[in-house]
């Protein structure tokens, strides 16, 4: 199937319900390796122990070929999405569903099903949406986890512009600073191998893409928010996230998590740099 810049609605309908099967196991050496990442004791993870939330991110990573990654550093369109000819990606966001943890050490498998893909018009022009969904199970087959995805595709835009994003809300009931170091996202940008230059090769995001500065990975600051609220309710258990990314964050700035508990079992959290709020996200819990 082919669906290139000028596809419609049609074209891009035909690849919903394509479905990829994957497996993978969850690596002690690589949970560790995140934990170090997130300046936690290494060795105070285990075989056996959950994983912690949103940390499955590192695993199920893609593995396209040196041949087969573009000047951006990306994988080059095709496999399992649609080949959308427009030249930005971006993860805009995602809400998911825990219905038991991860367990280190465990085999899992990823059954993943594109549920939508859609052309619309904004005021930066031609914009695609796809939305994934990703269900993962253990050795019992039950579903432990059930996450959409959304994707976004779009044209270029000057990197010099107006920074995007929220005022963020008056009161929160916990706050974290966060300084988004060049090593910190490369830590990130190996352990989950994403090879976007925008996240680690300074000269290329500033000097190509026009950017102020190296930009934070949408699914790192949507962990670093989690991981903020289990940090300050470390009694809550986590039963569902969902997020959407506003603007972008750059590593010339620091930034807080935020959040504050809204309900019985809900939360709200967000970002704050100096006032811009670049991500929203909420949280359930029992």
């Amino acid at each position: 199937m082919e669906t290139g810049a000028n596809s419609t609605n049609a074209d891009l309908a035909a690849w919903v319900g394509r479905e990829e099967v994957r497996s993978d196991r969850v690596d002690l050496r690589i949970a560790q390796a995140l934990a170090a990442t997130f300046d936690h004791e290494p060795s105070a993870i285990a075989d056996g122990d959950a994983l912690p939330p949103l940390w499955h991110w590192v695993y199920f990573t893609p593995n396209a070929r040196a041949s087969e990654i573009g000047p951006d550093g990306h994988p080059r369109r095709g496999g399992f999405l649609p080949p959308v000819e427009l030249p930005n990606r971006m993860w805009a966001g995602g809400r998911l569903r825990f219905e038991r943890p991860l367990r280190v050490g465990e085999s899992l498998r990823r059954v993943s099903r594109i549920l939508s893909c859609e052309r619309k018009s904004g005021r930066s022009g031609d914009l695609v949406f796809v939305t994934v969904e990703h269900t993962i199970s253990g050795a019992d087959g039950a579903a432990a986890l059930v996450e959409e995805h959304d994707i976004v595709y779009r044209n270029a835009s000057p990197g010099g512009g107006k920074l995007t994003g929220e005022a963020v809300p008056p009161e929160c009931g916990f706050r974290r600073s966060i300084d988004p170091d060049p090593v910190l996202l490369f830590r990130y940008s190996a352990l989950t191998f994403n090879g976007h230059r925008i996240h680690y090769d300074h000269p290329y995001v500033t000097r190509v893409e026009g950017y102020p500065g190296l930009i934070v990975h949408g699914p790192l600051t949507a962990t670093l928010l989690l991981e903020a609220f289990r940090e300050a309710h470390p009694d809550k258990r986590i039963t569902r996230f969902s997020f959407r990314a506003v603007g972008p964050l750059f590593d010339i700035h620091r930034f807080d998590v935020c959040g504050r508990i809204t309900g019985p079992d809900c939360a709200e959290l967000w970002t704050d740099e100096n006032g811009r709020l670049t991500m929203k996200a909420t949280v359930g819990f029992e």
